[in-house]
């Protein structure tokens, strides 16, 4: 068997298949889209201070105290969480924006959630791991044929 041979498993219940079979093709998009809707009000709540966030200002204060980070990178977080998620959502610049989205999900894992332990529920790293990891299989793997990369034919 080749490297790109694929082999079909047959479901338990072949009433199943046709379900399958309808809804494999969104699959991967609606893991895309729900990434981006679940990311932007974070980037908001950086950004304008929008459902229960404390804006770019108080942001970066927190930023510098609590994290020893530049102030600046509260607006660059807030950026990037916003239009990483709208453009997530969007399937637009896919790639960069998974990227993106993976470096700050990163640093935010190591920077604020690791030594919370691993729980998101104690503020641990679990969250941030889980959509960090998510964002890097779109940065690996692209928009794909439901995305505005697809219908510019381009994938950035």
């Amino acid at each position: 068997m080749s490297a790109t041979t694929t082999t079909q498993t047959k479901p338990i219940v072949p009433f199943f298949a046709s379900i399958e079979n309808a809804l494999t093709p969104i699959a991967e998009p609606m893991v895309r889209v729900v990434t981006g809707a679940l990311l932007l009000p974070h980037g908001a709540q950086k950004l304008f201070g929008a459902f229960g966030g404390y804006g770019v200002e108080a942001t970066g204060q927190f930023f510098a105290a609590k994290l020893g980070l530049p102030a600046s990178f509260a607006l660059l977080a807030g950026l990037i969480e916003f239009f990483g998620g709208l453009f997530l959502m969007l399937g637009f610049a896919t790639r960069v924006m998974g990227a993106l989205v993976f470096a700050v999900m990163a640093v935010a894992a190591v920077t604020v959630h690791l030594n919370l332990g691993f729980f998101w529920t104690s503020g641990g790293y679990e969250y941030p791991l889980l959509w960090g990891i998510v964002a890097l299989s779109f940065a690996i793997r692209g928009g794909g044929r439901f995305s505005v990369d697809a219908a510019i034919g381009y994938e950035i």
